[in-house]
Protein backbone atom coordinates (compact mmCIF):
# COMPACT_ATOMS: atom_id res chain seq x y z
CA UNK A 1 0.00 0.00 0.00
CA UNK A 2 1.32 3.41 -0.68
CA UNK A 3 0.51 5.75 2.46
CA UNK A 4 1.29 9.09 1.86
CA UNK A 5 5.09 9.71 3.25
CA UNK A 6 3.89 12.37 5.41
CA UNK A 7 2.10 10.90 7.13
CA UNK A 8 4.51 7.96 8.58
CA UNK A 9 5.28 9.72 11.54
CA UNK A 10 2.03 10.86 12.73
CA UNK A 11 1.00 10.06 16.43
CA UNK A 12 -2.61 9.67 17.67
CA UNK A 13 -4.24 12.66 19.67
CA UNK A 14 -3.28 11.40 23.65
CA UNK A 15 -6.57 12.08 25.63
CA UNK A 16 -6.66 12.26 29.18
CA UNK A 17 -7.78 9.36 30.60
CA UNK A 18 -10.67 8.28 31.67
CA UNK A 19 -12.43 7.52 35.01
CA UNK A 20 -13.05 3.87 33.43
CA UNK A 21 -9.53 3.71 32.79
CA UNK A 22 -7.76 4.56 35.92
CA UNK A 23 -10.31 2.37 37.84
CA UNK A 24 -9.39 -0.50 35.66
CA UNK A 25 -5.84 -0.21 35.79
CA UNK A 26 -5.05 1.21 39.25
CA UNK A 27 -7.91 -1.12 40.89
CA UNK A 28 -9.11 1.33 42.35
CA UNK A 29 -12.62 1.40 44.71
CA UNK A 30 -13.22 4.77 46.16
CA UNK A 31 -14.14 8.22 44.52
CA UNK A 32 -12.38 9.48 41.57
CA UNK A 33 -12.16 13.14 40.33
CA UNK A 34 -11.63 13.61 36.80
CA UNK A 35 -10.04 17.43 36.71
CA UNK A 36 -7.71 16.69 33.46
CA UNK A 37 -10.10 17.16 30.15
CA UNK A 38 -11.93 20.96 30.81
CA UNK A 39 -15.48 19.60 31.09
CA UNK A 40 -18.41 20.72 32.89
CA UNK A 41 -18.50 19.51 36.76
CA UNK A 42 -22.34 20.49 36.47
CA UNK A 43 -23.27 18.50 33.30
CA UNK A 44 -25.57 19.40 30.68
CA UNK A 45 -28.65 22.02 30.89
CA UNK A 46 -31.70 20.20 32.47
CA UNK A 47 -33.38 20.90 29.05
CA UNK A 48 -30.77 19.52 27.20
CA UNK A 49 -31.00 16.25 29.03
CA UNK A 50 -34.81 16.40 28.58
CA UNK A 51 -34.64 17.28 24.73
CA UNK A 52 -32.51 14.38 24.11
CA UNK A 53 -34.97 12.11 26.33
CA UNK A 54 -37.91 13.56 24.17
CA UNK A 55 -35.64 12.58 20.85
CA UNK A 56 -34.88 9.06 21.77
CA UNK A 57 -38.17 8.12 19.79
CA UNK A 58 -36.91 9.78 16.37
CA UNK A 59 -33.74 7.96 16.02
CA UNK A 60 -34.51 6.12 13.29
CA UNK A 61 -35.04 9.09 11.39
CA UNK A 62 -31.83 11.44 9.80
CA UNK A 63 -31.38 14.64 11.32
CA UNK A 64 -31.09 18.11 10.11
CA UNK A 65 -28.70 17.33 6.95
CA UNK A 66 -28.66 21.41 6.66
CA UNK A 67 -28.48 21.95 9.92
CA UNK A 68 -30.39 25.03 9.77
CA UNK A 69 -32.32 25.25 13.42
CA UNK A 70 -30.01 25.25 15.09
CA UNK A 71 -27.70 27.17 12.90
CA UNK A 72 -30.54 30.08 12.87
CA UNK A 73 -29.90 29.73 16.46
CA UNK A 74 -26.40 30.60 16.35
CA UNK A 75 -26.91 33.42 14.14
CA UNK A 76 -29.69 35.46 15.97
CA UNK A 77 -27.28 34.72 19.19
CA UNK A 78 -23.95 36.24 17.52
CA UNK A 79 -25.84 38.92 15.02
CA UNK A 80 -24.80 37.12 12.00
CA UNK A 81 -26.84 34.88 9.62
CA UNK A 82 -26.95 31.38 8.90
CA UNK A 83 -24.81 31.90 6.17
CA UNK A 84 -22.33 32.41 8.33
CA UNK A 85 -22.14 29.20 10.28
CA UNK A 86 -20.99 25.69 9.79
CA UNK A 87 -22.13 23.19 12.24
CA UNK A 88 -18.95 20.72 13.18
CA UNK A 89 -19.05 16.90 14.57
CA UNK A 90 -17.03 18.72 17.47
CA UNK A 91 -15.01 21.98 16.55
CA UNK A 92 -12.56 19.96 15.71
CA UNK A 93 -14.41 18.86 12.23
CA UNK A 94 -14.38 23.01 11.87
CA UNK A 95 -10.64 23.11 11.92
CA UNK A 96 -10.22 19.86 9.85
CA UNK A 97 -12.74 21.32 7.30
CA UNK A 98 -10.87 24.66 7.29
CA UNK A 99 -7.40 22.64 6.55
CA UNK A 100 -9.52 20.89 3.53
CA UNK A 101 -10.72 23.69 1.78
CA UNK A 102 -7.54 26.54 2.11
CA UNK A 103 -4.24 24.26 2.22
CA UNK A 104 -2.54 22.33 -0.41
CA UNK A 105 0.66 20.38 0.11
CA UNK A 106 3.37 22.62 0.74
CA UNK A 107 1.31 25.45 1.90
CA UNK A 108 2.17 26.95 5.83
CA UNK A 109 0.04 26.94 8.78
CA UNK A 110 1.36 29.17 11.78
CA UNK A 111 0.51 28.33 14.85
CA UNK A 112 1.78 28.85 18.53
CA UNK A 113 4.13 26.56 20.51
CA UNK A 114 2.65 24.81 22.21
CA UNK A 115 -1.29 25.30 20.74
CA UNK A 116 -4.06 22.37 20.47
CA UNK A 117 -2.28 19.42 19.02
CA UNK A 118 -5.29 18.98 16.48
CA UNK A 119 -4.34 22.25 14.14
CA UNK A 120 -0.81 20.65 13.96
CA UNK A 121 -2.42 17.29 13.02
CA UNK A 122 -4.87 18.28 10.39
CA UNK A 123 -2.09 20.41 8.74
CA UNK A 124 0.22 17.35 8.85
CA UNK A 125 -2.43 15.19 7.31
CA UNK A 126 -2.22 17.76 4.64
CA UNK A 127 0.74 17.91 3.52
CA UNK A 128 1.02 21.53 5.03
CA UNK A 129 4.45 22.93 6.45
CA UNK A 130 3.86 23.61 9.99
CA UNK A 131 5.55 26.44 11.62
CA UNK A 132 5.53 27.39 15.08
CA UNK A 133 6.32 30.28 17.15
CA UNK A 134 7.08 30.30 20.84
CA UNK A 135 4.90 31.46 23.30
CA UNK A 136 6.41 34.63 24.92
CA UNK A 137 5.79 35.15 28.76
CA UNK A 138 2.82 32.22 28.58
CA UNK A 139 1.10 34.42 25.76
CA UNK A 140 0.92 33.98 22.56
CA UNK A 141 4.00 36.51 20.46
CA UNK A 142 1.74 38.27 18.02
CA UNK A 143 4.19 40.09 16.80
CA UNK A 144 6.39 36.69 16.46
CA UNK A 145 3.64 35.01 14.48
CA UNK A 146 3.09 38.30 12.37
CA UNK A 147 7.16 38.48 11.46
CA UNK A 148 6.61 34.81 10.42
CA UNK A 149 3.73 35.08 7.89
CA UNK A 150 5.68 33.86 4.49
CA UNK A 151 4.28 34.10 1.29
CA UNK A 152 2.91 30.15 1.59
CA UNK A 153 0.63 31.02 4.71
CA UNK A 154 -2.58 30.47 4.72
CA UNK A 155 -4.07 29.96 8.26
CA UNK A 156 -3.03 31.13 11.39
CA UNK A 157 -4.71 29.30 14.33
CA UNK A 158 -4.38 31.35 17.49
CA UNK A 159 -6.68 29.12 20.42
CA UNK A 160 -8.26 32.14 22.63
CA UNK A 161 -7.91 31.76 25.69
CA UNK A 162 -4.85 29.66 25.04
CA UNK A 163 -4.96 26.19 26.01
CA UNK A 164 -2.87 25.09 28.36
CA UNK A 165 -1.69 28.55 29.89
CA UNK A 166 -5.63 30.32 29.51
CA UNK A 167 -4.20 33.24 28.88
CA UNK A 168 -5.72 35.77 26.79
CA UNK A 169 -4.50 39.30 24.20
CA UNK A 170 -6.79 42.18 23.96
CA UNK A 171 -9.25 43.86 21.10
CA UNK A 172 -6.34 46.09 20.49
CA UNK A 173 -3.20 43.94 20.22
CA UNK A 174 -5.54 41.49 17.81
CA UNK A 175 -6.56 44.62 16.04
CA UNK A 176 -2.97 45.77 15.45
CA UNK A 177 -2.05 42.11 14.44
CA UNK A 178 -5.00 41.62 11.63
CA UNK A 179 -3.53 44.85 10.46
CA UNK A 180 -0.08 43.21 9.74
CA UNK A 181 -1.33 40.14 8.00
CA UNK A 182 -1.76 39.66 4.17
CA UNK A 183 -5.72 39.41 3.17
CA UNK A 184 -5.31 36.34 2.09
CA UNK A 185 -4.19 34.46 5.07
CA UNK A 186 -7.46 33.39 7.29
CA UNK A 187 -6.86 33.76 10.91
CA UNK A 188 -8.66 31.33 12.91
CA UNK A 189 -9.63 32.49 16.67
CA UNK A 190 -10.08 29.27 18.79
CA UNK A 191 -12.47 30.17 21.49
CA UNK A 192 -13.41 27.09 22.65
CA UNK A 193 -12.97 28.28 26.27
CA UNK A 194 -14.80 32.06 25.33
CA UNK A 195 -17.56 31.99 27.85
CA UNK A 196 -15.08 31.74 30.93
CA UNK A 197 -13.24 34.63 29.77
CA UNK A 198 -13.65 37.33 32.63
CA UNK A 199 -11.37 39.82 31.14
CA UNK A 200 -13.31 42.35 29.81
CA UNK A 201 -10.63 43.94 27.48
CA UNK A 202 -9.60 40.29 25.79
CA UNK A 203 -10.03 40.14 22.10
CA UNK A 204 -13.49 39.16 20.84
CA UNK A 205 -13.33 37.39 17.21
CA UNK A 206 -17.16 38.09 16.23
CA UNK A 207 -16.61 41.36 16.30
CA UNK A 208 -13.71 41.69 14.42
CA UNK A 209 -15.80 39.10 11.84
CA UNK A 210 -18.41 41.74 11.69
CA UNK A 211 -15.58 44.51 10.85
CA UNK A 212 -14.84 42.27 7.59
CA UNK A 213 -11.88 40.77 8.58
CA UNK A 214 -10.51 37.94 7.65
CA UNK A 215 -11.77 36.09 11.03
CA UNK A 216 -13.03 32.52 11.44
CA UNK A 217 -14.34 32.04 15.15
CA UNK A 218 -14.46 28.21 16.54
CA UNK A 219 -17.06 27.79 19.50
CA UNK A 220 -18.18 24.15 21.02
CA UNK A 221 -20.92 22.88 22.95
CA UNK A 222 -18.60 20.49 25.32
CA UNK A 223 -17.15 22.86 27.63
CA UNK A 224 -19.28 25.43 29.17
CA UNK A 225 -22.35 24.06 28.18
CA UNK A 226 -21.55 20.28 29.12
CA UNK A 227 -21.63 17.98 25.89
CA UNK A 228 -18.48 16.72 25.47
CA UNK A 229 -20.22 13.28 24.80
CA UNK A 230 -22.50 14.24 22.03
CA UNK A 231 -19.46 16.04 19.71
CA UNK A 232 -20.91 19.31 18.49
CA UNK A 233 -18.96 22.75 17.90
CA UNK A 234 -19.21 25.33 15.72
CA UNK A 235 -17.23 27.87 13.37
CA UNK A 236 -18.70 31.46 12.14
CA UNK A 237 -17.20 32.87 9.53
CA UNK A 238 -17.24 34.59 6.05
CA UNK A 239 -20.03 33.66 4.04
CA UNK A 240 -17.90 32.52 1.04
CA UNK A 241 -15.69 30.28 3.14
CA UNK A 242 -18.88 28.71 5.52
CA UNK A 243 -20.47 27.70 2.07
CA UNK A 244 -17.28 25.96 0.65
CA UNK A 245 -17.61 24.44 4.46
CA UNK A 246 -20.90 23.36 4.52
CA UNK A 247 -20.89 21.45 0.89
CA UNK A 248 -17.43 19.88 1.68
CA UNK A 249 -18.61 18.68 5.47
CA UNK A 250 -20.28 15.24 5.42
CA UNK A 251 -24.33 14.94 5.00
CA UNK A 252 -25.81 14.31 8.78
CA UNK A 253 -22.25 15.14 10.34
CA UNK A 254 -24.11 16.25 13.64
CA UNK A 255 -26.37 14.04 15.41
CA UNK A 256 -29.60 14.43 15.51
CA UNK A 257 -29.42 14.10 19.69
CA UNK A 258 -26.37 16.86 19.33
CA UNK A 259 -28.69 18.90 17.31
CA UNK A 260 -31.47 19.18 20.03
CA UNK A 261 -29.71 19.06 22.80
CA UNK A 262 -27.23 22.50 21.51
CA UNK A 263 -30.58 24.40 20.26
CA UNK A 264 -31.85 23.53 23.93
CA UNK A 265 -28.34 24.42 26.01
CA UNK A 266 -28.46 27.87 23.93
CA UNK A 267 -31.77 28.54 25.61
CA UNK A 268 -31.02 27.88 29.04
CA UNK A 269 -29.05 31.26 30.12
CA UNK A 270 -28.92 29.99 33.77
CA UNK A 271 -27.77 27.23 33.79
CA UNK A 272 -24.59 28.77 31.45
CA UNK A 273 -24.66 31.38 34.40
CA UNK A 274 -24.45 28.74 37.43
CA UNK A 275 -21.92 27.15 35.13
CA UNK A 276 -19.08 30.39 34.88
CA UNK A 277 -19.96 31.14 38.66
CA UNK A 278 -18.68 27.82 39.38
CA UNK A 279 -15.96 28.11 37.63
CA UNK A 280 -14.85 31.44 38.44
CA UNK A 281 -15.05 30.64 41.93
CA UNK A 282 -13.25 27.17 41.43
CA UNK A 283 -10.39 29.11 39.53
CA UNK A 284 -9.86 31.78 42.74
CA UNK A 285 -10.17 28.95 45.15
CA UNK A 286 -7.37 26.82 43.15
CA UNK A 287 -5.39 29.59 42.97
CA UNK A 288 -5.16 30.16 46.45
CA UNK A 289 -4.61 26.93 47.48
CA UNK A 290 -1.69 25.87 45.37
CA UNK A 291 0.42 29.17 46.02
CA UNK A 292 -0.23 27.99 49.48
CA UNK A 293 1.09 24.46 48.45
CA UNK A 294 4.06 26.31 46.86
CA UNK A 295 2.81 25.62 43.66
CA UNK A 296 2.49 28.90 41.11
CA UNK A 297 -0.78 28.93 39.59
CA UNK A 298 -0.94 31.06 36.13
CA UNK A 299 -3.57 33.55 35.90
CA UNK A 300 -6.47 31.97 33.84
CA UNK A 301 -9.42 32.74 31.70
CA UNK A 302 -10.66 29.23 30.49
CA UNK A 303 -11.92 26.50 32.99
CA UNK A 304 -8.41 25.32 34.20
CA UNK A 305 -5.22 26.08 35.60
CA UNK A 306 -1.48 25.81 33.90
CA UNK A 307 0.13 25.06 37.04
CA UNK A 308 4.18 25.53 37.31
CA UNK A 309 5.20 23.22 40.14
CA UNK A 310 8.97 23.62 39.93
CA UNK A 311 9.95 19.53 39.65
CA UNK A 312 9.71 17.45 37.35
CA UNK A 313 5.44 17.09 37.38
CA UNK A 314 5.35 13.21 36.28
CA UNK A 315 5.85 11.64 39.87
CA UNK A 316 2.78 14.02 40.96
CA UNK A 317 0.88 13.46 38.05
CA UNK A 318 0.86 10.02 38.97
CA UNK A 319 1.26 10.02 42.68
CA UNK A 320 -2.51 12.26 42.19
CA UNK A 321 -3.85 9.27 40.39
CA UNK A 322 -3.02 6.59 42.63
CA UNK A 323 -5.01 8.88 45.36
CA UNK A 324 -7.73 8.72 42.58
CA UNK A 325 -7.15 12.39 41.21
CA UNK A 326 -6.93 12.99 37.35
CA UNK A 327 -4.71 15.94 36.17
CA UNK A 328 -3.26 16.32 32.82
CA UNK A 329 0.76 16.30 32.72
CA UNK A 330 1.84 18.85 30.31
CA UNK A 331 5.01 16.86 29.04
CA UNK A 332 3.24 16.79 25.53
CA UNK A 333 3.21 20.02 25.42
CA UNK A 334 6.78 20.67 25.71
CA UNK A 335 6.18 21.26 29.93
CA UNK A 336 7.99 18.41 31.95
CA UNK A 337 7.53 20.63 35.28
CA UNK A 338 3.97 21.68 34.96
CA UNK A 339 0.35 20.46 35.47
CA UNK A 340 -3.11 21.33 33.70
CA UNK A 341 -5.89 20.86 35.96
CA UNK A 342 -9.49 21.98 35.05
CA UNK A 343 -11.88 23.30 37.80
CA UNK A 344 -14.37 20.85 39.29
CA UNK A 345 -17.04 20.59 41.79
CA UNK A 346 -16.41 22.49 45.28
CA UNK A 347 -15.99 19.00 46.83
CA UNK A 348 -13.54 18.07 43.67
CA UNK A 349 -11.57 20.66 43.92
CA UNK A 350 -10.95 20.30 47.89
CA UNK A 351 -10.42 16.40 47.28
CA UNK A 352 -7.61 17.63 44.25
CA UNK A 353 -5.95 19.89 47.02
CA UNK A 354 -5.90 17.38 50.18
CA UNK A 355 -4.39 14.72 47.65
CA UNK A 356 -1.50 17.60 46.69
CA UNK A 357 -0.72 18.11 49.93
CA UNK A 358 0.06 14.37 50.88
CA UNK A 359 1.70 14.20 47.75
CA UNK A 360 4.13 16.95 48.40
Amino acid sequence: MRIKPWLAGLSPYPPGKSLEEVRRELGLKGPIYKLASNENPLGPSPRALEAVRESLTRLHRYPEAANRTLSEALARRYGLRPENVVLGNGSNEVIDLLVKALVSPGDEILMSEPSFLMYEKFGAAAGASLKKVPLKGYRHDLEGILSAVSPRTRIVFLDHPHNPTGSVFSGEEFESFLRGVPGEVVVVLDEAYGEFVREPSAARGVEFLKRGFPVVVLRTFSKAYGLAGLRIGYGLMPEELARVLNALRQPFNVNLLAQVAALAALSDEEHLRRTQELTWEGLDYLSAELERLGLKPLPSQANFLFVECGRPARPLYEALLRRGVIVRSMEAYGFPEALRISVGLPEENRALIEALAEVL
